[in-house]
């Protein structure tokens, strides 16, 4: 049997996040990839035009319809728009024997908000305390918890605050701190993985190229691949990073903006 991995997101009319790029990052790991559609938007390369986000009883019907006649080997979220849909899921994941990936998305690539400010407690409350592995940003973190990150031990603070929130593991990337090419390993992408016992360091050389729309959604889909292939959370992280520096070093121009990464690399 191929394994089955269900994501629960927004749709990127560009292909280069959300749905789209679940479904291919779920493709280049061997495992079968279905989808439940969130919000459907308007975007490309320069930002996103609009959103609408679906009536939550189309999303509960979309999910008991996979998971109750194929089922699932786990889950990952993205965005969820409103405090609603936010409930909607968290209720579904804890009735679910999966493991869960929650990458709890506030805003685009290009700065648009994608999170209303009235579901971020249902998000510390209801969606953090479902996950196996939550994987916020930097940016997501302060949103979340308030924690300002500039360096290595604010990550180790971030990680602490989100724990707080009930994931298993919390996985902060570090992709937005800024780099110091003079210190020895300072031109390095830094993720923290913890489960407030455990600590494992990621790091990878940081690479000089903005074409990196999806490379949250992908690392969130990398792990949930690995995850249901058996892995343990630390070595699903570890391949997950691995796969998204190449998707990374492979990203390509596309329209006139913030290209994506390149979920094929390995194929090429």
């Amino acid at each position: 049997m191929i394994p089955t991995v269900l994501t629960v997101a927004g749709s990127d009319s560009g292909g280069g996040a959300g749905i789209q790029a679940d479904l291919k990052t779920m493709l280049a790991h061997g495992v079968h990839g279905m989808s439940v559609i969130t919000a459907v938007t308007a975007q490309n390369s320069l930002g996103v035009q609009g959103a609408w986000e679906l009536p939550v009883e189309a999303v509960r019907a979309q999910y008991r319809a996979v998971v109750d006649d194929i089922g699932v080997q786990a889950v990952k979220t993205g965005m969820l728009s409103s405090a609603a849909l936010v409930e909607a899921v968290a209720e579904l994941l804890a009735a679910t024997a999966a493991p869960v990936v929650v990458d709890p998305v506030g805003v685009s690539k290009h700065g648009d908000p994608l999170l209303a400010a009235e579901a971020l407690d249902s998000v510390r409350t209801r969606l953090l305390p479902a996950a196996t592995v939550a994987t916020p940003n930097l940016d997501e973190v302060t949103q979340l918890t308030g924690v300002l990150v500039e360096d290595e031990d604010g990550m180790r603070r971030a990680a602490g605050a989100i724990l707080e929130f009930g994931p298993r593991w919390a996985l902060i990337k570090g992709g937005h701190l800024p780099g110091d090419p003079g210190r020895a390993g300072g031109n390095q992408a830094v993720d923290l993985l913890t489960d407030g016992t455990e600590e494992h360091w990621l790091r990878a050389p940081r690479l000089d190229n903005r074409h990196t729309h999806g490379t949250g959604c992908t690392l969130a889909s990398a792990i949930a691949s690995g995850l249901a292939r058996g892995l343990a959370v630390p070595e699903a992280v570890g391949a997950a990073k691995e796969y998204v520096t190449g998707a990374i070093a492979a990203g390509f121009a596309l329209g006139a903006g913030i290209g994506p990464v390149d979920h094929g690399w390995r194929f090429r």
